[in-house]
């Protein structure tokens, strides 16, 4: 049975092979994770779709186009051990083939007389990098008769060794001027897939948008208090606790729909009022940021938002994040503050006009009739396109999301 690279969406035309989970010829059974790869947008994992022997015919860190056989399963007894015949020899022929190297690589390593299959790689898939080869040149020299290296250095004495004539030094003795076999200063890797995708966004947003980030904070003491006084019920009722997201959520949608035009979007030459409320929400993964989206959020309990962002979390912890679930959107939200960020200015996530990033609680004195108390207090930004939201209206929709939060009983609460 072949493996293919699936369809995983239709903007999606290649995939990277990141890492082979099973060796060439061994034993796999159904549903078990067989491969994992990286596309622009998501990783996924492809599972053995029957018992067998597993033959990789493509190996890690070779991106290739959907539909492309990257292995196979020799249906069968699975405690068997992969049979000796020639074709499958033939097939494990490419195993012992140095990796592939680019073209970079390749032709430094002409110009040095080194012959890059002997090059122990470093990089993805065991892919030879500059540095693994710029190492082996350095070993090779260190390899060398020193004695016409130590009659350069003694016609020119380091200041070290100047120092050293006049008396003893507490300066320590230089290092060798060639650095010890494997050290390595810089570390050369490709990006990944996902990575270059989020490279050519960012740049894309800063190049097609009239982004404009605006400022505020908020006091989160009463929401600190609904969270302390109903953790207890929701984790008994619902199964799950009760973070700030949520409650954010609500506010954005709140804010939203009094001002929609920071839910719209443009479209060419319209402005496309959306009426419905696909909130994303940020969430870190191993290979970068992605934002899965909320759907109807508006019609979502605190308690079901909770639920749906721990899904989320845990399918980027265990690659199964659909294309489906990054697509549309019309708003994003965006928390720096679990990282310990301050202050910052988000970014937009296109064809979005508008992202809220949230920012660490911090207690800190402000003035509160008359007195100064110390509340914990949290920056918000609110980063928005301005060929299409005006100043004034980011203002007050971020003002808007203060008030709900800093008083959220009547607009957050469901019974």
């Amino acid at each position: 049975m072949e493996i293919k690279v699936p369809e995983v969406g239709e903007s999606i035309h290649e995939a990277l092979v990141a890492k082979w989970l099973k060796q060439s010829g061994e034993a796999v059974r159904r549903d078990e994770p067989v491969c994992e790869l990286e596309t622009d947008k998501i990783t996924l994992e492809l599972n053995a779709e029957t018992d067998g022997i597993l033959t990789v015919t493509v190996p890690a860190g070779t991106t290739v186009k959907i539909g492309t056989v990257i292995g196979a399963i020799a249906e069968g007894v699975v405690s068997a051990p992969p049979p000796p015949a020639p074709v499958a020899a033939k097939t494990a022929a490419p195993a012992p083939e140095p990796p592939p190297v680019s073209p970079a690589v390749r032709k430094a390593a002409t110009e040095k007389g080194i012959p890059v299959g002997k090059v122990p790689g470093t990089g993805r898939g065991g892919r030879v990098t500059m540095d693994d080869l710029f190492g082996a040149l350095q070993r090779e020299e260190a390899a060398a008769p020193s004695v016409p290296a130590q009659a350069v250095r003694s016609e020119e004495p380091t200041p070290y060794t100047a120092s050293t004539e006049k008396g003893p030094s507490p300066i320590p003795s230089p290092p060798s001027p060639i650095p010890s076999p494997g050290e390595s200063r810089e570390t050369r890797t490709p990006m990944s897939p996902i990575r270059r995708r989020i490279a050519e966004r960012l740049v894309a947003v800063r190049q097609q948008t009239a982004m404009l980030t605006t400022f505020n904070e908020a006091d989160l003491a009463r929401v600190q208090e609904l969270r302390k006084k109903y953790r207890e019920h929701f984790e008994k009722k619902h199964g799950s606790g009760l973070g700030l997201m949520p409650f954010f959520v609500k506010a954005c949608i709140e804010a939203l729909r009094e001002f929609p035009t920071v839910n719209a979007r443009i479209d060419g030459n319209d402005i496309v009022q959306q009426h419905f409320y696909d909130i994303g929400i940020a969430v870190s993964g191993d290979k970068g940021l992605v934002v899965p989206v909320l759907r109807d959020a508006d019609r979502l309990h605190l308690w079901e938002i909770e639920q749906r962002i721990g899904e989320f979390g845990e399918k980027v912890k265990t690659n199964k994040l659909a294309i489906t679930d990054l697509e549309g959107g019309t708003f994003s939200i965006t928390n720096g503050g679990v990282f310990g960020s301050l202050l910052s200015t988000p970014i937009l996530n296109p064809p979005q006009s508008g992202v809220l990033g949230m920012h660490a609680i911090q207690e800190r004195p402000v003035a509160r009739s008359g007195k100064v108390v110390v509340r914990p207090m949290m920056y918000l930004a609110l980063s928005y396109d301005h060929r299409i939201i005006d100043g004034r209206e980011a203002v007050q929709f971020l003002r808007k999301v203060k008030e709900y939060i800093e008083e959220p009983e009547e607009l957050l609460l469901e019974g």
